[in-house]
């Protein structure tokens, strides 16, 4: 009966052992870098693809830096309707998204709520920057992080910071399962209230950007909590095609999903289609497992 337990133990998590070989398969059409990891969060069956190496983040550094306001909110040193005074001088340089730069060019006034939407629904780097710096910069992000036992994940620059100098997107990284267990911490409500969560769950599912990502190969209607990053394209090379998401199953399961590209001479189209891919097959394997 024993030895009858371990075959079926063992059928059950082939589908997810599989997977580093189907990822492979997928990542050489971005003739660039690819990283991805999985974890099907009610079981915490797991798989990657160098999940270990790192990768830019861009505008997914918005997630760690949303969570790290919503907790001073949580322990009522920011509020959600406070107003937030947002000057032209934050604002990032033209050629980088900004719809409230675009909207305000004389700045606004905005209330935390608000800041938090653009920053998580439209991916607005100013917004991002100014949240950042209402709790202090990048080190304040990083103490977030590491209270929450978030490793392999690096916030150091601004948006602004980011926009001036090539090179220094570099430095604002994530590994795959870093960027993995920032998700689980998300959906664990660590260092979160559960209010704070489910706001932030919300702005997520609601994201605009990234439609063709981690969304693009899934059933319609399906689900899914995102939030996406993208460099700059230099010499034919885009630096970045990222979405990090938690995707609803069917039968109302988890499944967290990182993938990155990197340094990647393929077009928009073909980045996008890889991220789908990744999930797509992430999502097979996870309703094959069952409950």
């Amino acid at each position: 009966m024993r030895h009858l337990f371990l075959a079926v133990t063992l059928a059950a998590a082939l589908p997810f052992s599989g997977l580093p070989d189907q990822f492979q398969k997928i990542a050489p059409a971005a003739k660039g870098r690819v990283g991805v990891a999985v974890q099907l969060l009610e079981s915490a069956e797991t798989a990657d693809l160098h999940g270990d190496d790192h990768f830019p983040m861009h505008s997914v550094y918005k997630l760690p830096i949303s969570m790290a306001v919503l907790q001073r909110v949580d322990r009522g040193e920011l509020k959600l309707d406070q107003q937030v005074k947002v000057e032209p001088s934050d604002y990032t340089r033209k050629g980088m998204y900004s719809p409230v730069r675009n909207k305000y060019p004389n700045g606004a006034e905005l209330t935390i709520a608000e800041l938090l939407r653009y920053t998580i629904c439209e991916s607005d780097g100013s917004t991002s920057d100014v949240l950042m710096k209402l709790i202090g910069g990048p080190g304040s992000v990083m103490a977030f992080l590491k209270e929450i036992q978030v490793p392999n994940i690096q916030v150091v620059n601004s948006e602004k910071e980011i926009g001036r100098d090539w090179e220094t997107q570099y430095q604002n990284w994530a590994t795959p399962k870093g960027a993995l267990a920032l998700l689980v911490a998300l959906q664990s409500k660590r260092g979160l209230s559960a209010e704070s969560q489910a706001l932030l769950l919300k702005l997520m599912t609601e994201s605009i950007p990234g439609a063709k990502r981690l969304k693009g190969e899934l059933p319609a209607g399906t689900v899914v909590a995102h939030k996406t990053g993208t460099g700059g394209t230099r010499n034919g090379i885009t630096s970045a095609t990222n979405d990090i998401g938690i995707i609803t199953l069917p039968d109302g399961r988890h499944l967290a999903v990182a993938a990155f590209v990197s340094d990647s001479a393929a077009d928009d189209a073909t980045r996008d289609a890889i991220i789908a891919r990744l999930a797509k097959t992430a999502w097979d394997s996870a309703q094959s497992l069952g409950r």
